[in-house]
Order: structure tokens, then C-alpha cells, then sequence
């Protein structure tokens, strides 16, 4: 295949993008004129052409024609047209959602015996070639961890029914692509998405209720009954069909590597909602869909197992599983198979009934059930032996080989649940506590040496703190509760149901031992008369704010230096988990400064571990905006230092970045499989010994840019007594907390302070008003303090671009932000500001940044305009914004009109109604919002 023809392939392919774009607009104008009439069609396409001329070149004359226009639309117009900008992006993204699926495809189709670069088979290759032995190779494999924690964070705009009628949309769209339709087929294909797209015209976007943590759990798992529980398996088939192919002389079986978790109806940081009850029920919820798949399984192999044995020999084992079945469970659930002949399906009914009988408390502690998933993996390898004896081996490698991998994946608990809570939450608890022994007045009191040599004795202490005759407050008692409900659910659903406790804000080492030590009260951690410690969950500190990164690798050295605490690491296979928050971490210190910093500990907390013999495996608290430290999954994976990959990783995928990711089995299958390429070629770089020359080379440079970056970020932010009312005014912050798009609060306290403001809604309403500030201010100023004027600095800068590849990787994330910011549409939003003063001198200074950024960036890169490296997505946000410009512009006057209607004491639910179907329309068009 010659790369003339793959161009050419390439250039058939981005046709039927857009194809595909022109096909379902089409439809869309059409639902526009049944619901709408001509007039609506009409303006929109007005509109649309306004915009396409705006942005091509900017005419004062013309851009007050589209202003007049938007401004004096008549409200029920405005409200359809608003929806008819939203529901385009949201057919825009579906189609490019597909593209990415075909691409894959036609690349496979016209590669012929070329390996698709990023691809699981590419790194196998690549180790192949490089002679890495079979044993190296194991070893890598053993070495290597990967878990996605899903999590409930409020970024996802869109409802589960809209997201549904996406699936449903998208489906028949890829039927297009089917050579073999007739044109009668076509037509019912057209009219049956013609009748999709008026469901979505007639499908309420909003919420008219915030979802409780329990919508928020169905949610979450939607995406494993979807996709996930059928495609991480494959995931592993193929990197062990690469195994076979490369490495032929040895028998493969992938180690568990990659799997998910979860953090809804764990999370407790800051909502009240999540209750130790509601963790117990997500947790039930969790096992149910677990047994509900496995059940599906089962009973598609019942239908497949028709084996005889009037042809076949089976073996004596399975024989003896079905004898001793027979003897100790007593089929209630599920009806007897009574062909004798049939044993398979014999066997297969006593699984089901043990199965059923997992939620059954009467079968607890019985062989009625079965106590464990290594029982049911036993009873699956019983039935693959008995496969294998009589060559029906393609059977068992089709059909039973994916539901063990279902099964050692998947367990009865479906994704470990991560439990989290405010660092004050426990130390609160703790005072009232030991007030309450007469141990110490006032816990909180103490000084930090007081606090660790206080709790160092009471974990080496075997008595107890609690007493059940001493009434708690209601807080210490649910704080308490949380720690009961995980013993019992570890009991319940298996001790990886919950392993680690994570301690938000954790500002030092006496956060992390209040954990351990309420811990040992419930018995997660305990120490015998010898000396044993026995512990089944960990207390993971996470570092948010730069001045808790700085403090972290010393906190962890105090930790390690506990003999106490040193014995539970040992426990947990002397492997420590530490969070580091994205989010927060840009949030105080800004976009450079946040991306330094973070890599900074991650070495310092590395190097200061291995003398402590411990493995460190690291949470990466990333968000799906570029403000919250998103990008895609194997670039997440390669942009850490090899060695600091140590006992695995973790990676939070939240919000939109689900949806996009993974509501379709083609795009989360190419994800999970670049991330195990990525993972794979992580591991065998820590394996080689090397030094990173560039960047000791340019590290004290790194950070004097880092410091100027974080002066200039913070005196904005946080110095600037005007900010805080800008922020406010100029973005759609107050009415983002209306959208009803999670079950948490905005803020961690009920006050104004910008510390107690999440980093959710802080990058979600930047990038509504198209500033993206979070992403990219201040980088400009870091730079300059070095650059200077001077072009000998500028070559070192241009240098550190073609070399240094964390330094290449932020630029780039710049460029993005750049490209997606737009100063002015920013600019209609400052203009809502009052104080004409605040309004001038912080939008200059943003301007003046924008600016300085962009000009030095492409100085460094050597582009004419930002993102000329990336052309596909250069274009992109070229087409993207003639349509996100209108419902910007419509959102600012939206916004004027009900703030001041608020202020009279007024209120207009329909004028809210159509601010938030802005909001909808803004987070589809310029994705990755939060």
C-alpha cells in the first residue's frame, strides 16, 4: 500500500465526515420547518451566515448587523434558535464521535500488514525488534497498573435520555458507510434518523432537578453495562494475540493491568449527600449489575453448550462439580435443566442459581452461593478443561476464556469504590474523640509534633477509643459510620470492594494518621500481641495547592519514619498511593507553574520513597479541560517520568470526558488500547537506565519561569482586591450552579471566598466566556522573565521546544488554549461588569497576556499561527466557531436581562431556561468544558 494511496484513502475518509456533517444537518433544517416553520430555518441560516462573515473579516458594520439581529429576536424564536445552535453541535459531535471509529477502520482495511501506530500490537512489535526477552517482558507486564476512577463530578451538561437518543443517532449513522444498502433502505434509514432528531428537538436538554447521588451512581455505571464490561476484555485479548504472534513460544496470560474504579457514592468531600447508607447501596448497586452480566453470560453459554454426551466425552471433573452441585444447592431461582445428556447445561443451571443466591442473606456462609469470584473463575476452568478434552477448543476460547477475564476484572463488586473526605472532617471527629476519653482538651489545638507523637502512641495502643456508651455528634457519627460501613462491606462484596481512603486537602503527615487511626477502631487496621499489622485499606493524602506539593515528599518522609505506619505500607505490598490534584494545583498556581510544580514532587516524592523501599503508585486528579490538566489518556500516561510510574497509576475520568470517551464501544476500545500501548512503552523506558540530561539541564530555568508565571497568576487572582466581582459578573458562574448537572455543591463551605470555590466551576464558567483563562494566563509573563528581548534566549527557549519534551508538551497545551480562547466574545462578557474601572484594568491586563503568550509562542515554535502544528484540529475550532459565537452572544444578553430582573427581586423562569440551554449549547460546541 503505497502513501499515495493512503492520502488518498485519508482524503475519502475526512469526505464522508463531512458527508456525514452535511447529512444530518440537512435533517436538522428539516425538523426546523416541521416544528418552526420556514421563519426559524430562516433566521438560523441568517445567523449562521453573520457569523461565517464575522469571523472571515471582522466589519464594525457587520457585526452591529448580527448584534441588532440577535438582540431583537423575539423570545420564542430566541429560545428555538438557541436550540437549534445546541442540537447541531451535539449531531456535529456524534458524526465526528463516528469518523474517529471509521478512521480506525479504514486504516486497517488499507494498512494491510502496517501496524497502526499507538496500538497495542505496535509496542509488542517494537520490544520484539529492541530483543526484549520473554522474561523481560512478563516482568513488564507484571510491573505495569493502570486504573480509571470514574467520578461524578459535574461537568457532563447533558442528560442520560439525551445521551441515550446520541447512541441511537450514532448507531444508524455508521449504517451509512454499508455498501450493500439498497436505496429503499436508505430512504427508511433517512426517515428513521429524521425521527431521532425530532425525539431530540422534543427531548427536554435540562434537568428540572439536581440528580441524587444514587442517578449519579446508575450513571456512572451505565458506561460499564454499555461498554466497558465487554470491551476491557478485548482489550486484553489482543495484547495477548500479540503475546502469541511476537512471542510464540510461551504460553500468555495477562496480569490483571487495567481496570476501573469509581468514586460516586464515595465521594464526601463537600456533599452532604453521600451518607455511609448511600455508599452501601452504591455498593449494591455495583454487585447487582455484576450479577446481572454474569447472568447474561451464563445463559448465552446455556444456549451455545449443547454438547452431548451421546457424542462427546466430558470430563470426569465437570462430572464431579455437577455430582457435588447437586448435593449442596437447592435450586429455588432457576428451573432444573433435565436432559442428563446435556451436562454443560446442567452445570451452567447450578451457576445461576448460585449466582441468584448472592443477594440472598438466608444463603450467606453456604456452598448455596458462591463466596468468592475465584469460585466462580473455578467453576468456569472446570467447564474450559472439560472443553478442551473433547477439541472443542475454539469454543472455550470464544466463549468461556472472556467471561474468566469478565470475571477477574470485574469480581462481584463490578469497580472498586474510592471512599474520599475533607482533612477537617477528621480531625473534628478525632477532637471530640479524645476529648471525649479525657485523653487531650482539645485535639485541634496541638501543635503538628503533638498531633504525630500523640496518634503514633494511640495506633501502637491495642485499646480502644470509642466507647458504644458515649453519645457522638451527628457528624462524628456518620464520620464513624463511614468506617464501620467499609469493614462490613469488605466482608460483604470482597476486600477490593474499597481499598483506599482518600484525605482531601492533606497538609500534613497528622491528616494521614487521623485516617489510620480511626481505622483501627473498626478493625481495618490492626496490630496482634506479636507484633503483626494486618491492614485492608489505605490512607491516601492528596495534594492540591502548591504549597501542599512543596510540603508533600517531606509530609510522606515523617509517615515513612513511623515504625507503625511503615509496618501498615508493608501490609499494603509496601506500596503507598498519594494523590496529586490537577485541578486545584492550576487553580492556585496557574496553568505553567501548576504543570512544574506537580512534576517536581512527583520526582521528589520517587526519589525520597526508594529509600524507604516503597513503590508509589500516584493518583492524577485530572479533569477533562485544559485548565484542569486534560488530554487524552496515552498522552496523560507518556507526559510522567518513566521512573516515577513505580507500583502504577491512576487517572480520574470524569464529566463529558465519559460520554466522549466511552459511550461507544469503538472509541473506548482505541482509547484503553492506546493507554496500554502507552503504559507498555512507560515501563520498558523506567526499565532503561538513562538520565533525563535536558531536563537537569534547564531545570533551575524551568523554575525561574515558574516563579515569575506564578507571581503574575497570583497577583491577578488572588492579590487583585477587583477580582473576585470580575470573575463574577463576566461569567456565567452563579447560574452554572442552576444547570442541575450534579449532586455536589459548588463550593466546599457556604461562603464567598475564592479558596472555598471549586475547580469545577471555575474552569466550567472561564470557558463559557470563552476566556479559558485558567488554562493559559500568566504563562507569557514566565516566559518573557526569561526571553527578555534577547534572542540568545530565544534560541535556548526554541531549543528546550525541540528537546525537552515536558517543556514541547506544555507549549502545545498552550497553543490549544490559545486557539479555543477568544478575547472578543470575552470582551461582551466583561461589558456586564458595573465597576467600569475593575472592568478596564483587569481586562487589559488579560488582553495585554493574551497577547504576550501568543507572540512568544510562536517566536518559540516557528508558526505563523497557533496550532499550524496540528492542522486537524487547527480547522476544527475553525469551523466550531461561527456556530458557538452566536450562543455566546445570545448567552450575554440573556445573562444582562436576568441579573437585572434578579436585582429588583424578580425572576423569569423562562429567561433562566434559555441562559442554561446557552450553557448546554456553549459546553457541546466548544467541548472538554470542565
Amino acid at each position: 500500500m503505497t502513501d499515495h494511496t493512503l492520502t488518498a484513502n485519508k482524503t475519502n475518509s475526512n469526505n464522508l465526515l463531512r458527508r456525514d456533517v452535511r447529512f444530518l444537518g440537512n435533517i436538522l433544517g428539516e425538523v426546523l420547518v416541521h416544528q418552526g416553520g420556514h421563519e426559524l430555518l430562516n433566521i438560523v441560516e441568517k445567523i449562521r451566515e453573520l457569523s461565517k462573515s464575522l469571523r472571515a473579516v471582522f466589519l464594525p458594520e457587520l457585526y452591529e448587523e448580527f448584534k441588532q439581529l440577535i438582540n431583537t429576536l423575539n423570545p420564542e424564536i430566541r429560545h428555538q434558535v438557541i436550540r437549534a445552535f445546541a442540537i447541531y453541535f451535539q449531531l456535529v459531535n456524534i458524526a465526528e464521535q463516528n469518523h474517529r471509529i471509521r478512521r480506525k477502520r479504514d486504516y486497517e482495511r488499507s494498512a494491510g500488514e502496517t501496524v497502526q501506530p499507538g496500538s497495542i500490537e505496535g509496542v509488542i512489535l517494537e520490544l520484539k525488534e529492541r530483543k526484549v526477552s520473554e522474561i523481560e517482558l512478563q516482568e513488564i507486564l507484571e510491573s505495569i497498573s493502570l486504573e480509571l476512577v470514574i467520578t461524578a463530578h459535574p461537568t457532563e451538561a447533558m442528560r442520560r435520555a439525551i445521551l441515550d437518543i446520541h447512541k441511537r443517532i450514532a448507531e444508524d449513522v455508521m449504517l451509512l458507510d454499508n455498501p450493500t444498502l439498497t436505496y429503499r433502505e436508505r430512504e427508511q434509514l433517512r426517515d428513521k434518523l429524521l425521527n431521532e432528531v425530532i425525539t431530540l428537538w422534543q427531548t427536554d436538554e435540562l434537568r428540572d432537578r439536581k440528580p441524587t447521588v444514587l442517578d449519579e451512581v446508575r450513571n456512572g455505571l451505565y458506561y460499564f453495562h454499555e461498554t466497558l464490561f465487554d470491551v476491557l476484555p478485548d482489550v486484553y485479548q489482543e495484547l495477548e494475540r500479540c503475546l502469541d504472534k511476537y512471542y510464540p513460544t510461551q504460553a500468555w496470560h495477562v496480569p490483571t493491568y487495567l481496570r476501573f474504579g469509581s468514586w460516586i457514592g464515595g465521594d464526601r468531600d463537600g456533599n452532604p449527600s453521600v451518607t455511609s447508607s448511600v455508599t452501601w447501596e452504591t455498593l449494591t448497586m455495583h454487585r447487582g449489575l455484576a450479577i446481572r452480566k454474569y447472568e447474561e453470560r451464563i445463559r448465552e453459554l446455556f444456549r451455545t453448550l449443547s454438547f452431548s454426551t451421546s457424542i462427546v466425552q466430558v470430563s470426569e471433573e465437570l462430572l464431579g462439580s455437577i455430582a457435588k452441585d447437586q448435593e449442596n444447592v437447592t435450586l429455588k431461582y432457576v428451573p432444573f435443566w433435565n436432559n442428563e445428556k446435556e451436562p454443560y447445561r446442567i452445570k451452567l443451571t447450578y451457576m445461576l442459581e448460585k449466582l441468584n443466591n448472592l443477594s440472598d442473606e438466608s444463603t450467606k456462609d453456604t456452598l448455596q452461593r458462591y463466596r468468592t469470584p475465584k469460585e466462580f473463575v473455578e467453576d468456569l476452568q472446570i467447564i474450559d478443561r472439560s472443553l478442551r478434552h473433547h477439541f472443542a477448543d475454539y469454543v472455550a476460547d470464544t466463549n468461556v476464556s472472556k467471561l474468566i477475564r469478565q470475571v477477574e476484572l470485574f469480581g462481584f463488586h463490578m469497580a472498586t469504590l474510592d471512599v474520599r473526605q475533607h482533612s477537617k472532617e477528621h480531625e473534628s471527629a478525632m477532637t471530640e474523640i479524645l476529648a471525649n476519653m479525657n485523653i487531650v482538651e482539645d485535639y485541634s489545638q496541638l501543635s503538628e509534633e503533638e498531633k504525630i507523637e500523640l496518634l503514633n502512641r494511640l495506633l501502637n495502643d491495642p485499646r480502644p477509643l470509642i466507647s458504644p456508651y458515649i453519645q457522638y455528634s451527628d457528624s462524628t457519627t456518620e464520620c464513624l459510620n463511614v468506617y464501620v460501613t467499609i469493614y462490613e462491606a469488605q466482608k460483604e462484596f470482597g476486600v477490593k470492594c474499597i481499598t483506599s481512603y482518600l484525605i482531601s486537602m492533606a497538609e500534613a503527615a497528622s491528616d494521614v494518621l487521623e485516617v489510620m487511626l480511626l481505622a483501627k477502631e473498626v478493625g481495618l487496621f490492626r496490630q496482634t500481641a506479636n507484633g503483626d499489622i494486618h491492614c485492608t485499606l489505605q490512607a491516601v493524602p492528596l495534594f492540591e495547592t502548591i504549597d501542599d506539593l512543596h510540603e508533600a515528599p517531606g509530609i510522606m518522609k515523617t509517615l515513612f519514619d513511623l515504625p507503625v505506619y511503615r509496618s501498615a505500607v508493608s501490609a499494603m505490598n509496601d506500596m503507598q498511593e498519594i494523590m496529586l490534584g490537577y485541578s486545584d494545583s492550576n487553580k492556585d498556581g496557574g496553568a505553567f507553574t501548576a504543570n512544574w510544580e506537580l512534576r517536581v514532587a512527583l520526582k521528589e516524592l520517587t526519589a525520597m520513597a526508594q529509600n524507604y523501599d516503597v513503590k508509589l503508585k500516584f493518583f492524577h486528579g485530572r479533569g477533562g479541560a485544559l485548565g484542569r490538566g486534560g488530554m487524552p489518556l496515552n498522552r496523560s500516561i507518556m507526559a510522567q517520568p518513566p521512573h516515577t510510574i513505580g507500583a502504577g497509576i491512576k487517572i480520574t475520568e470524569q464529566g463529558e470526558v465519559l460520554s466522549s470517551r466511552y459511550s461507544m464501544q469503538g472509541i473506548a476500545y482505541r482509547s484503553l488500547e492506546q493507554a496500554s500501548s502507552a503504559l507498555i512503552q512507560a515501563a520498558m523506558l523506567a526499565r532503561t537506565p538513562h538520565s533525563d540530561l535536558y531536563e537537569s539541564k534547564w531545570k533551575e530555568l524551568m523554575e525561574s519561569i515558574s516563579q515569575a508565571s506564578l507571581k503574575k497568576y497570583q497577583d491577578l487572582i488572588f492579590r487583585d482586591p477587583g477580582f473576585l466581582s470580575y470573575f463574577k459578573e463576566s461569567t456565567p458562574l452563579p447560574e452554572v450552579g442552576e444547570l442541575n448537572i450534579g449532586s455536589r455543591p459548588s463550593k466546599r463551605k457556604n461562603s464567598d471566598r475564592f479558596e472555598d470555590l471549586r475547580a469545577i466551576p471555575w474552569v466550567f464558567a472561564w470557558t463559557q466566556s470563552r476566556y479559558l483563562l485558567p488554562a493559559w494566563y500568566a504563562a507569557g509573563t514566565g516566559l518573557q522573565s526569561f526571553y527578555q528581548g534577547k534572542e540568545e534566549n530565544m534560541e535556548i527557549l526554541r531549543d528546550m521546544y525541540q528537546h525537552y519534551s515536558f517543556f514541547q508538551s506544555m507549549i502545545d497545551s498552550l497553543q490549544m488554549a490559545l486557539a479555543k480562547a477568544d478575547l472578543v466574545i470575552a470582551k461582551e462578557y466583561a461589558n456586564m461588569i458595573k465597576d467600569e474601572t475593575i472592568r478596564d484594568r483587569i481586562f487589559t491586563a488579560i488582553e495585554e497576556e493574551h497577547q504576550l503568550t501568543t507572540d512568544l509562542i510562536l517566536q518559540i515554535t516557528g508558526q505563523e499561527e497557533i496550532l499550524d502544528n496540528v492542522p486537524v484540529i487547527q480547522e476544527s475550532i475553525r469551523l466550531r466557531n461561527p456556530y458557538v459565537d452566536p450562543l455566546s452572544y445570545m448567552q450575554v444578553q440573556l445573562l444582562a436581562e436576568l441579573r437585572e430582573l434578579r436585582e429588583s427581586e424578580e425572576d423569569d423562569p423562562i429567561l433562566l431556561r434559555e441562559v442554561l440551554l446557552t450553557i448546554n449549547g456553549i459546553a457541546a460546541g466548544l467541548r472538554n468544558t470542565g
